[in-house]
């Protein structure tokens, strides 16, 4: 992605000298677009505002650490998604990422199996820490991949398609391309991560969709 603008860099030292004006700023220009994220998968308003109020929060407390070269925008979004696996961990739901390349399909989040015993919802919640992991290790190597390419316009497809959800149709409108063009790059990117994800090494049982045979 595109290195952070100067005027990012600026409302984030303002915001360290304790400015409620740019405060206001950041919040105005990013509460949306967050709001919208955070809404497509959750049921009800108030709980994307509880999480989008998190998510300002998380940043506020995490602002010390932050690092000035990374993108302000994905790093309110990634903040925005951990709290949203968050809700929906504790609502008994879990975030899943197509791995097969099905071009009808993007980025959703399905309920927990029922039924489920101790020993097996153990095991989840130590296999969730692995997948998260290995997840963001492959995302961040092909978007940085793309980046170094100057390849703006694919990491623009995979937001829409993976971070907002959006359905090929629109994301093909949105981006002034062809349908069969933007379920190239989506097959594209899911086929660059299973082979990222595969050379991890990771226990069959992590991913194993993966080892599906087609």
């Amino acid at each position: 992605m595109p290195s952070p603008s100067q005027s990012d860099t600026l409302l984030i030292q303002c915001i360290r000298t304790g400015d409620a004006d740019a405060w206001g700023q950041l919040i105005g220009r990013f509460e949306g677009r967050l709001l919208a994220f955070v809404e497509s998968r959750v049921q009800g308003r108030a709980a994307a505002e509880d999480i989008v109020q998190e998510t300002f929060i998380g940043f506020l407390t995490s602002l010390p650490n932050f690092d000035d070269r990374r993108p302000l925008e994905s790093y309110l979004f990634s903040i925005a998604a951990h709290k949203l696996v968050d809700h929906l961990r504790r609502e008994g739901r879990r975030p899943t990422l197509p791995l097969q390349g099905d071009s009808s399909r993007s980025g959703s989040w399905e309920p927990a199996a029922a039924g489920r015993g101790p020993s097996s919802i153990l095991r989840s919640g130590e296999r969730r820490g692995l997948e998260e992991t290995a997840l963001a290790e492959a995302i961040a190597q092909q978007i940085d991949r793309w980046r170094k390419r100057a390849d703006w316009p694919k990491i623009q497809c995979a937001e829409l398609l993976f971070v907002r959800g959006w359905p090929n149709k629109e994301v093909a409108a949105r981006l002034d391309l062809t349908e069969q063009t933007v379920a190239n790059w989506k097959f594209e990117f899911l086929a660059n991560l299973r082979n990222a994800l595969r050379r991890q090494n990771l226990p069959e049982e992590v991913f194993p969709e993966l080892y599906e045979k087609p």
